[in-house]
């Protein structure tokens, strides 16, 4: 689990002895988890404050669901919820790591320039707009690299697989080597669970984690309450805190350094647990 993989987050170099959990901050009325949505300024400051006394080292800011089958959003509705979110981590707490989850490149630039994000979060991998890789690496900022195929609205249908690992692989090889070029050399790995992806390739690539440790960076894993959980456990989305902390727990094992989740205490918990029993004998 102790991957001693490191960030250049704003001149700050964060290593991972520790994993940290990444709390989701959804600005959005279709997220598939009707908990996690938050729209007014009250539940988002509420909700900023439970992910930071809960231990949260990051918050991820959405404002585009990427559920299956979300419906789309223009660009300028969804820079304005995210506006809303950022003016008050920047009003109230400014020195909490953001990270802005959008594919558009001008949003990105725009949550990095104006309101000091400092990670970018792209469920395409570049694939949704061709700017983004170009941008990411003029902001020099971190980057989420996902794998993902097609968009949130054809994603499911988009499944199949000659080799399904060997692919997720040489997606993350290829986009790595075009970030490199650009000179984007702080990337973090998301293999994407729940997108483009069966319940049965999610479950192998949970197994298969520990693969992605030959990239030798950052991996995020998020799994938070997701279908791969309900559907196999014939649960919904508001029973599935259980398997959700099940998966995470095998994850750390496997070595993921963030947990992105929508509860924050359970996830640093789990954190707290595991890295006890990691380091019980060193």
């Amino acid at each position: 689990m102790n991957r001693n993989k490191t960030l250049n987050i704003k001149g700050t170099l964060i290593d991972f002895k520790e994993p940290v959990v990444m709390g989701i901050l959804n600005i959005t009325p279709d997220s598939f988890f009707s908990g996690s949505r938050k729209q007014t300024e009250m539940e988002i400051t509420e909700r900023i404050e439970t992910i930071l006394d809960e231990g949260g080292k990051m918050i991820d800011i959405g404002g585009y669901s990427s559920r299956p089958d979300a419906q789309e959003v223009s660009p300028e509705e969804e820079m304005k919820r995210l506006v809303l979110a950022l003016e008050i981590i920047n009003r109230h707490y400014p020195q909490v790591t953001t990270s802005v989850d959008t594919f558009r490149a001008g949003i990105a630039r725009e949550c990095v320039e104006k309101y000091g994000v400092a990670i970018i979060n792209d469920i395409s991998g570049g694939e949704l707009d061709a700017a983004m890789f170009r941008t990411v690496s003029e902001l020099q900022v971190p980057y989420i690299l996902m794998h993902m195929r097609g968009t949130p609205q054809s994603m499911q249908k988009q499944t199949q697989y000659a080799d399904f690992m060997g692919e997720v692989m040489l997606y993350f090889s290829e986009k790595i080597r075009t970030l490199n070029q650009l000179g984007v050399n702080d990337i973090i790995l998301d293999p994407g669970f729940g997108f483009s992806k069966t319940l049965d390739q999610n479950f192998e690539l949970m197994s298969r984690l520990d693969e992605f440790e030959l990239f030798e960076m950052p991996l995020l894993v998020g799994i938070s309450r997701k279908s791969m959980i309900y559907n196999f456990l014939n649960l919904t989305p508001a029973e599935s805190l259980n398997g959700t902390t099940v998966l995470n727990t095998f994850a750390l094992q496997r070595g993921a350094n963030i947990l992105r989740v929508h509860d924050v205490k359970e996830a640093v918990d789990t954190v707290r647990m595991v890295s006890k029993l990691a380091n019980i004998h060193k």
